[in-house]
């Protein structure tokens, strides 16, 4: 059997990157069982309640939901349930002491397959209020429009 190359993007988190300001980001590994495989394969995947806690010197996934495989039966997966993510022991405990500063929280960005592996990109992150968030709109707009203005003149629009 041939092994998958690069990389097949499930599930991304837009809401995260416009409700927080990203700090740094780390992929992580998931322990999964053999239908949430099945059903992340098929590119079925919600993160858009997830997030992560820090446990006993471990990180768990919580809220993410991948619903049950079609053709499970009864060894078939809780969607909701909380999964176990793989990172190195110094990057759990970076993320433990700045979890423990005020503000920061632990959000899951992408959900995706690197070279047939399910991997989750994971992001410290401080929550945005809402005058940061119309800024963040506003200057998108502007660059947007800046975009435009100069494709014009490169065409001799004026």
């Amino acid at each position: 059997m041939v092994k998958e190359q690069g990389t097949k993007v499930v599930a991304q988190n837009k809401k995260a990157r416009h409700d927080y300001h990203i700090d740094t980001t780390y992929e992580a590994g998931m322990v999964l069982v053999g239908t949430e495989v099945k059903s992340l394969r098929m590119g079925r995947a919600s993160l858009v309640d997830g997030f992560c806690e820090v446990d006993n010197g471990e990180v768990w996934l919580h809220n993410v939901h991948i619903p049950e495989y079609s053709q499970g039966n009864w060894t078939n997966h809780a969607s909701r349930r909380k999964r176990k993510l793989l990172l190195n022991r110094i990057e759990i405990d970076k993320i433990e002491r700045r979890v423990n500063e005020k503000g920061f929280t632990v959000v899951p960005l992408s959900l995706y397959f690197k070279d047939g592996r399910a991997k989750v990109e994971i992001a410290l992150a401080k929550g945005k209020k809402s005058w940061d968030k119309r800024n963040t709109i506003a200057e998108r707009q502007a660059n947007r429009e800046k975009e435009i203005e100069v494709g014009r003149r490169l065409k001799g629009m004026g």
